[in-house]
């Protein structure tokens, strides 16, 4: 009988802001640790979500989606984030929509070196395609712009096909001890996701702009046998702000409490007691070091 061989790997996913890399990784690795949203860039820094499958392990690199065209500092590092993935990682996942291949597709793929090995095509969203044979000259158009190991057509919302993915990418891993433990599933600590979770709860409640204008810093974690007493501070850049994210009567701020609570009552699987406050950071997003003092670690 053959001995299983040990294989290890870093699997990066490239694209453009709202391509659904982030409901990619957490089908992958079936748990979610990336935060999703129908607004692009939701993601701000770098993730790695953990697989292992026996004596496999896949080690996923999540960045922020690259968004041409912004000029506030946060998204300017996000940017440079997000093109620094590609660089020593043994596969890549070039992911895009079936919807059509944009100007900043492009020049994402202008990134990757030619002679780069294991870059594989993933096309999302292929449950938008209404008529399954336009999926062919898309594939065949994007095809001829560059010499992808493999093309991979899949829902990710629906998990189709993931598990087609998953195999191919377990067959280009390198031979190679893991590199993290096997019960472990992210690099990210407990007060980043609590933190992710309830920025995802006030993203879903604010309009198109206030989502780039705030972030969540948990200031205080305390476990005890039965309960979770957490207290979070939600950032914002103006007063006017900071009344949207509250609202009438403290409505909306207690709606993204409730919600949280839910999801972080699950993910910790305790009781969880939950006190938000927001406050005041005047234009955090276009200062280097106010972003460094609220924690984000994307440069």
């Amino acid at each position: 009988m053959m001995t299983e061989v040990s294989r290890a790997g870093l699997v990066s996913l490239i694209g453009k802001t709202n391509v659904g890399k982030s409901t990619l990784l957490n089908n992958l690795i079936e748990s979610k640790i990336s935060i999703t949203s129908r607004k692009p860039q939701t993601t701000r820094q770098r993730l790695l979500g953990i697989k292992t499958i026996g004596k496999k392990q896949i080690v996923f690199v999540d960045t922020p989606g690259f968004h041409k065209g912004q000029k506030r500092k946060l998204n300017k590092l996000m940017n440079k984030v997000s093109l620094s993935s590609i660089d020593g990682v043994d596969v890549v996942l070039f992911v895009v929509d079936p919807l059509g291949f944009s100007e900043v597709d492009q020049y994402l793929l202008n990134q990757v070196p030619k002679d780069a090995p294991n870059i594989i095509l993933v096309i999302n969203k292929i449950d938008k395609v209404k008529r399954k044979s336009n999926l062919m000259p898309f594939i065949e158009t994007i095809s001829k712009k560059f010499n992808f190991s493999e093309v991979i057509p899949i829902s990710a919302l629906k998990k189709q096909n993931i598990p087609v993915l998953e195999k191919e990418i377990i067959s280009r891993l390198p031979r190679g001890e893991h590199l993290f433990p096997g019960d472990q599933i992210s690099d990210c600590s407990e007060r980043f996701l609590v933190s992710e979770i309830i920025r995802e709860k006030c993203i879903s409640r604010v309009g198109d702009e206030l989502p780039y204008r705030l972030t969540v810093v948990t200031e205080s974690f305390k476990e005890e046998k039965s309960i979770v007493n957490i207290d979070a501070n939600i950032f914002v850049e103006k007063n006017s702000q900071k009344g949207i994210l509250i609202g009438q009567q403290g409505k909306k701020l207690k709606s993204i409490g409730i919600a949280s609570r839910i999801d972080l009552e699950t993910f910790l699987n305790k009781k969880v007691m939950l006190r938000l406050w927001v406050k005041v950071k005047k234009d955090w997003t276009n200062d280097n070091n106010a972003i460094h003092s609220l924690g984000l670690k994307i440069v």
